[in-house]
């Protein structure tokens, strides 16, 4: 018969602490399992992040390389060809940054640049964060538009 009063855990599934530094008999006794001196038999010892032994670590071998802007404006770069696609698939007149972000193009905030890569087949109306000289080009030569959009929007 179970009922509250005699619960207990399954048999394996609770192991006795290990009582270290309790006398010979325990096996846990004297330097209580952490071997004779050095380091890790002190107390209170953690071993630091990329420590080689002593040994120099790699992250102080290596040279330190480069720079890091730290105004950088990182654009996703989109292509007229995939433009073109978009606008047939989504039937568009205008493409802007919202249709791309909802057909799959960009995500989040990503700032869009317009590529110059392959050819419209008519007028679009485009508005990007930026265009490379090509594409402007390429989208005036169609009889499209270019719009700049504010990279904070």
């Amino acid at each position: 018969m179970q009922d509250l009063t005699n619960l207990k855990p399954a048999k394996g599934a609770v192991k006795k602490t290990k009582r270290i530094g309790r006398g010979q008999g325990s096996g846990y006794g004297g330097t209580s399992g952490k071997g004779h001196k050095g380091h890790k038999a002190r107390t209170g010892y953690s071993r630091k992040r990329g420590f080689e032994g002593g040994q120099t670590p790699l992250v102080r071998r290596l040279p330190k390389w480069g720079f890091t802007n730290p105004s950088r404006v990182e654009y996703k770069g989109i292509n007229l060809d995939t433009l073109q696609a978009l606008a047939d698939k989504a039937g568009l007149q205008t493409v802007d940054v919202e249709a791309m972000r909802s057909n799959g193009l960009i995500s989040g905030h990503d700032r869009v640049k317009i590529l110059g890569r392959g050819e419209l087949k008519g007028a679009l109306e485009v508005k990007a964060h930026a265009f490379s000289a090509t594409a402007k080009a390429a989208i005036e030569a169609k009889g499209g538009k270019t719009e700049l959009v504010d990279i904070r929007g």
